[in-house]
């Protein structure tokens, strides 16, 4: 398993790229996971109180998903590409296990959430799709190997349905929280009825 994991990533990875790719992979490996939680802002900001829990649900699995990868990072620690001195690495990161990827976990945590609720169900096929160029950008600039992305897709799907199970015992105290903090910060644009209370 690892020589085939080896082999994608050796038949992924850039060896002698083009500028123009090359900055379009480095935008996808490090700006594109910035719509994960601008997304989740919005839809807490413009929502009601149901599309607000929605996104609560979204942060959890996301969470769950990091807290995951971490303990897994502990217990099997998977060293990068870069690391083993194979293929080409164009991106400075710090030389921490590989496995699963934390771009691929948060981006498809929060878009498996977002599936999962008929009223965000497109936006979160198009964060599912993000996923692709994200993961194949990641491989190509050298930080991951093709099965980071796999482990990542079932770490992802295992913190959704972790957050949707767990729901029950978090969600209604963390609503609370968050719509207390959110009133008293924005209070001001509230009143002037700028902003959904």
């Amino acid at each position: 398993m690892e020589q085939l994991n080896q082999a994608l990533f050796l038949l992924m990875n850039a060896q002698d790229p083009n500028p123009v790719l090359l900055t379009i992979a480095k935008l996808c490996a490090n700006q594109l996971i910035w719509l994960v939680p601008m997304a989740v802002l919005v839809g807490w900001l413009s929502g009601a109180e149901k599309t607000r829990k929605f996104m609560l649900q979204a942060t959890a699995a996301a969470i769950l998903g990091m807290l995951l990868n971490q303990l897994i990072g502990l217990v099997w620690q998977h060293p990068r590409p870069f690391v083993m001195g194979l293929g080409h690495n164009f991106v400075p990161h710090a030389a921490d296990s590989s496995f699963p990827s934390d771009h691929l976990t948060l981006l498809l945590a929060v878009a498996f959430s977002f599936l999962l609720h008929q009223r965000l169900r497109v936006i979160g096929l198009m964060l599912t799709l993000m996923g692709l160029p994200v993961a194949w950008s990641r491989i190509y600039v050298g930080l991951h190997f093709p099965l980071d992305m796999l482990g990542a897709v079932v770490f992802a799907a295992l913190s959704t349905g972790l957050g949707v199970v767990t729901a029950k015992w978090y969600l209604e105290p963390a609503y609370y929280c968050a719509s207390t903090l959110h009133r008293r910060m924005f209070a001001p644009f509230i009143r002037r009825g700028w902003m959904v209370k």
